[in-house]
């Protein structure tokens, strides 16, 4: 049975593969070790376990080429074997993540940050950064009666949707914010930040002036989000820290309360940030 629900799984992936895109290897051009990598983003949780074949046959390799990258990812503990010769990810992607929990910056600063927020406001706290065309959670602090299906660390958004995206976006350079423009005007319109150049210049820069973003139901509904920006020590936007709860049940005679906290904590973690002296100083390349 389980073999049986194995195989399932992995055709119907391998299917979905052929008919969203060309195979991995077209998109990812001549460098094998990129080519190799982007095995791992075949795994997820509707697709958890792969056989040999059906990794092969996404990537669109040779065989002996799937085989070898197959094989070295597993002798380093990317890729563990399963059953009935199939493969999921493997542990030393956890061993990498107690390392970056241990060394990131980002996320050590504003550790003691998220806690006061989530004590505070009796809201989620969440810890975001700018990860060239998205934003990435980093870190998490739930509060008891939080909504399902938050932002959670892993978990990458675009930049137009959400406080923690808008907040980051609102800050990157002109020129940045003119190529994202040009790249992603569709995007930009049905996100509500400008349906013309000069209303999305303008919106950003009122977000920018207040110095917080607020945003409702973008993601789920009934979710109130509201995100203050966090600064590298170089001036640049590194990232964002923010609150999200049920907006049904917030108290509309708070949101002056919330938004100062939110702000006093993104000023709290550029702070902490500023005097760690590597890792930090991380300018936005390629945005968008």
């Amino acid at each position: 049975m389980a073999k049986s629900s194995a195989k399932t799984t992995t055709a119907r992936a391998v299917s979905a593969t052929k008919k969203s895109s060309k195979p991995v290897s077209e998109d990812l051009g001549s460098n094998s070790l990129v080519r190799m990598l982007s095995l791992l983003d075949l795994f997820t949780a509707a697709a958890p376990a792969w056989s040999s074949d059906g990794l092969i046959r996404a990537l669109g390799t040779s065989r002996s080429t799937g085989y070898r990258y197959i094989k070295a990812l597993a002798d380093i503990g990317m890729l563990a074997p399963v059953a009935n010769g199939h493969y999921t990810l493997g542990p030393r992607i956890i061993e990498l993540d107690l390392q970056i929990r241990h060394c990131d910056p980002l996320y050590k600063a504003a550790g003691p940050t998220l806690k006061k927020l989530v004590k505070e406001t009796n809201l989620s706290a969440v810890l975001c950064a700018l990860f060239s065309g998205s934003v990435l959670c980093v870190r998490e602090e739930l509060a008891p009666e939080s909504p399902a299906h938050l932002f959670s660390r892993g978990q990458r958004r675009p930049l137009f949707r959400g406080a923690a995206s808008k907040i980051i976006l609102a800050h990157l350079g002109p020129h940045q914010l003119r190529s994202i423009y040009a790249k992603h005007r569709g995007s930009i319109a049905t996100s509500g930040l400008g349906a013309d150049w000069d209303a999305f210049r303008e919106n950003l820069a009122d977000i920018r002036r207040a110095g917080y973003a607020k945003t409702i139901g973008e993601f789920n509904p009934d979710v109130i989000g509201i995100a203050a920006p966090i600064f590298n020590k170089a001036g640049q936007i590194l990232g964002s820290i923010g609150v999200a709860g049920a907006d049904s049940s917030f108290n509309r005679e708070e949101i002056d309360r919330v938004v100062g906290i939110v702000r006093d904590a993104g000023r709290q973690v550029t702070d902490r940030v500023g005097v760690i002296a590597v890792g930090t100083d991380r300018p936005a390349r390629a945005v968008g």
